[in-house]
């Protein structure tokens, strides 16, 4: 197996394929890891997938936890009521997580080469060929590109990306603050932008800011301290004591798509596949999320226990999941950036109405933190659990989390019922709000159930369902 890009969704994306049995060798062009951070937010479902390979807490201990947030027009939602022990968006630089997620793929003696720039891609019925600018090849079976927004893999596997560009820069600057503000998250938005302060935790602090003001300059132009400076006046009537500027940056963020995830052995996942407005910070979690769905499922078509249909799934699943972020993004995107006061009032309404009801901060707080995201079932007479986030439960005095740190598929049963599988953990939950019997896939997402007791028989077609017996 071959990843192309080392960012956190490669990283991810290697690590579920090592931990799944997979030889992996992880590709990435940059010789050195980059100074640069543009991903702040860790969303409560990406901790709980974190937390279900054993890396969750190790994060936690890097960042900062935020427990109420306003969406773009709507009210305050307190993110300690989400279904979670993860009731919170965890505030922690996108190097921090890049770190623990290298540290994870180096104790899986996951290969990775820096400096490997991907040039060609030849596919045939056996595998893929992928050629680097040094001259040197390799063979292998599938290839995944976590390569970012402008993905070479993407463009040699022949996948439109379609979309727009959103017309405001994004001023990005890392400076000191002598009046730093005390909420983590501190911003204001108005017809004039928007200007957000994100901490560090090392003193220094992301300055950033939509300025409609200086939507025209040139995206080469070099963002002067003077102009970071300017735009936090104009925008918010302060500038919290900004003093030194270490780094900035100017970019147009876009609202695009790939039209497939898959062309035949070539898959694409992250930033890759998907692209869209900073605001609600969902770009990473997508992509890591993107990384759990596909990694066991390349694993097992590696290990040759993947049903034919296994691989597809992956686009039938996480595509529309893609699309909906894109939906979510662009809304606030033109709440707060929109040059319509009309559509913007409009937006601000429908948002606001929704936030006001308890149901509403619940449906929004879900889409949020990526907690209500969850797959369709193939036809109604499934049960009502398939496709769903499986939360976490209680199983005998081990989390339901920690027996999927390995991988595998769980059965969870009420009763004693024989599961001889090497493959898949058994335990047995006291969960009255659960099912009699419920099969739960490596990505923490439910993959079958019954309400009653079940036969050996029927857990072995449950089963059966994923897991194929491997061919020799």
């Amino acid at each position: 197996m071959v990843v192309v890009g080392a960012g956190p969704t490669g990283l991810m994306m290697a690590a579920e394929l090592a931990v799944g049995g997979a030889k992996v060798q992880l590709l990435e062009e940059r010789v050195d890891m980059p100074n640069i951070t543009r991903a702040f937010a860790v969303h409560a479902r990406t901790l709980e997938l974190l937390d279900a390979r054993g890396l969750a807490d190790e994060l936690l201990t890097r960042g900062t936890p935020v427990y109420e947030v306003a969406p773009p027009g709507g009210v305050t939602m307190n993110l300690r009521e989400l279904p979670s022990r993860f009731g919170m968006l965890l505030i922690v630089p996108q190097s921090g997580t890049e770190q623990v997620l290298q540290t994870r793929v180096d104790d899986l003696g996951v290969q990775v080469a820096r400096g490997a720039e991907v040039v060609g891609l030849a596919e045939d019925d056996h595998g893929v060929n992928v050629q680097c600018a040094d001259g040197t090849s390799i063979s292998t079976r599938y290839v995944v590109g976590c390569d970012g927004a402008h993905s070479t893999v993407r463009r040699l596997a022949g996948i439109e990306f379609t979309g727009k560009q959103y017309e405001t820069h994004i001023l990005l600057a890392d400076v000191h603050l002598t009046r730093a503000p005390q909420e983590t998250l501190s911003g204001v938005t108005n017809e004039r932008g928007a200007v957000l302060i994100i901490p560090f935790g090392d003193g220094w602090f992301r300055a950033i800011a939509w300025d409609r003001l200086r939507e025209q300059a040139p995206l080469k132009e070099p963002v002067t301290f003077d102009e970071i400076r300017d735009s936090f006046h104009r925008i918010a009537d302060e500038d919290y004591g900004m003093t030194d500027m270490r780094w900035s940056s100017r970019f147009l963020s876009e609202r695009k798509q790939a039209e497939r995830y898959r062309a035949g052995r070539v898959f694409i996942a992250g930033d890759a596949a998907h692209v869209h407005s900073p605001l609600g910070g969902q770009g990473m979690n997508t992509g890591i999320a993107d990384a759990m769905n596909l990694g066991w499922k390349l694993a097992e078509a590696v290990g040759g226990t993947a049903p034919g249909w296994l691989l597809d799934s992956y686009e039938s699943e996480r595509r529309p999941v893609g699309a909906a972020v894109l939906r979510l993004t662009d809304a606030f995107n033109q709440l707060v950036l929109g040059r319509s006061k009309a559509q913007r009032l409009v937006q601000s309404l429908a948002i606001g109405t929704i936030t006001r009801l308890p149901a509403g901060r619940r449906f929004m707080a879900g889409r949020l933190s990526q907690i209500g995201i969850d797959y369709p079932r193939a036809s109604r007479g499934e049960h009502r659990l398939i496709g769903k986030r499986m939360p976490d439960t209680d199983c005998g005095g081990t989390r339901l989390y920690e027996l999927l740190r390995e991988g595998r598929f769980v059965m969870l049963t009420n009763g004693e019922v024989d599961v001889d599988r090497a493959d898949v953990v058994h335990a047995t939950h006291r969960d009255s709000d659960l099912p009699a019997a419920v099969l739960v896939r490596p990505d923490c997402y439910v993959g079958w159930a019954d309400d009653q007791v079940p036969t050996e028989a029927h857990i072995a077609a449950a089963i059966a369902h994923w897991k194929r017996t491997a061919q020799k």
